[in-house]
């Protein structure tokens, strides 16, 4: 159980979301979260909605790039459309275990089990081992519970928000970040699905090899861990007390050739895990973004039935063009993303131009959020970042006019 000050802070901190009014919204926030909802409805909003997730590196750069005060903030100096928060997801809620720390390289025991190597001049960390290596262990092992206060009103460590392309401690309570950013932002949370979260519990080379050894065995593991899921949810939503406008479901499984494993295993474990949180939501009123790298487009009926609104990343790297799937896909599923980072930073400016507006011919009908094809990197340049906001805001109000760009039979 917390200790009496942690409990303490926890009973003021729910006080404070769910016996205070929730804080006002400006009224451009409020045209942000129709012109989001809209266009998760497939329908046309005012303009096309822009947003991105981005690398700590970028970030740097662009405000050298552009001779920005060092506090500026992206999301706010373009006013971005939505942005995506993180609450504690661990399976065991518990402070991180330093096994080294040093200025230049960190290595932690996380909640999950898993021990992290992160050197802090790289982005990605390294995932040296996992405490459940074992089939046995995955079956005895017991999660915390995902309803558990800590998880959303109390400040400390967690894996997802913590160890990433940064590495931060003691984090402040999840509903705090939300409610900060909710006067400005459509604000949405995050849940991972059993693939996503199933691999940072046992790691994704036993997962991918106890599919094939312990069929069964696995999958009743991967159905635990989306219940976790489900009921992560459901106490997000309640913890958050009306502020989301929106859910991310985290759940990678494919690459750039296809899926990681078969679609029908996918289909029996993993989906229903998928279609659970996707009611939750639903019915508590919020659109759900699947996150997906790789090319999965084998399942993207699946994904339609257990009713996702949105796609991302839409990986260009996998061969995805937006473009095409809008004619394939628009009237049943929205996509964000497909800008192809690499092209970002290295195409010739008028080259850029017109790979950037074609895009723009997704959102002919609604169904269309311009953003990276993952996340924006460093070898962006700042001035690029900021062309190519301003082309989408140029561009992509309705109706459309995208000239010598357009693509007629998407009209």
């Amino acid at each position: 159980m917390p200790d009496p000050q942690l409990q303490s802070e926890i009973q003021q901190m729910r006080a404070s979301v769910q016996k205070s009014a929730q804080p006002a919204r400006s009224e451009n926030c409020l045209a942000k979260r129709e012109r989001m909802r809209k266009t998760l409805r497939r329908e046309e909003a005012d303009r096309i909605p822009i947003s991105d997730f981005f690398w700590g590196s970028f970030l740097e750069r662009w405000k050298a790039d552009l001779n920005l005060p060092a506090d500026t903030d992206v999301y706010t100096y373009y006013d971005l459309d939505w942005i995506v928060t993180i609450p504690n997801m661990d399976p065991r809620i518990r402070p991180f275990e330093f096994i080294k720390n040093s200025e230049q390289e960190v290595i932690v025991k996380t909640g999950y089990g898993a021990v992290i190597r992160k050197d802090l001049n790289i982005p990605m960390p390294y995932f040296e081992s996992f405490e459940t290596d074992t089939i046995e262990k995955a079956e005895a092992l017991e999660f915390d519970d995902p309803h558990d206060d800590r998880r959303f009103f109390a400040s400390g460590d967690n894996q997802l928000a913590g160890v990433g392309d940064g590495f931060a401690t003691n984090l402040p309570p999840w509903v705090q970040t939300v409610k900060s950013l909710y006067p400005d932002f459509p604000v949405y949370g995050s849940v991972c699905e059993a693939q996503e979260q199933g691999w940072r519990i046992i790691g994704s080379e036993n997962m991918m090899m106890w599919m094939g050894l312990y069929p069964e065995r696995l999958g009743r593991f991967i159905r635990r861990v989306g219940e976790f899921g489900v009921e992560l949810a459901k106490a997000q939503i309640e913890a958050a007390n009306g502020m989301l406008d929106g859910m991310v479901i985290w759940g990678d499984v494919a690459y750039r050739n296809g899926m990681l494993f078969s679609p029908d295993y996918w289909r029996e474990y993993f989906k229903p895990c998928v279609k659970g949180i996707v009611d939750v939501c639903k019915a508590n009123g919020i659109p759900v973004i699947y996150h997906g790298c790789g090319n999965a487009t084998v399942i993207y009926d699946d994904l339609i039935e257990a009713g996702i609104d949105g796609y991302n990343p839409v990986e260009a790297k996998a061969g995805l063009d937006v473009v095409d799937l809008k004619q394939e896909f628009g009237d049943r599923l929205s996509f964000c993303g497909n800008m192809d980072v690499m092209k970002w930073a290295d195409l010739p400016m008028d080259e850029l131009k017109a790979y950037v507006v074609r895009k723009l011919n997704a959102g002919k009908g609604g169904g269309f959020i311009f953003q990276s094809d993952h996340s924006v990197p460093s070898s962006v340049s700042g001035e690029r970042y900021d062309y190519v906001v301003k082309l989408v805001r140029e561009y992509g109000n309705y109706p459309l006019q995208l000239g010598e760009y357009d693509v007629p039979e998407l009209g």
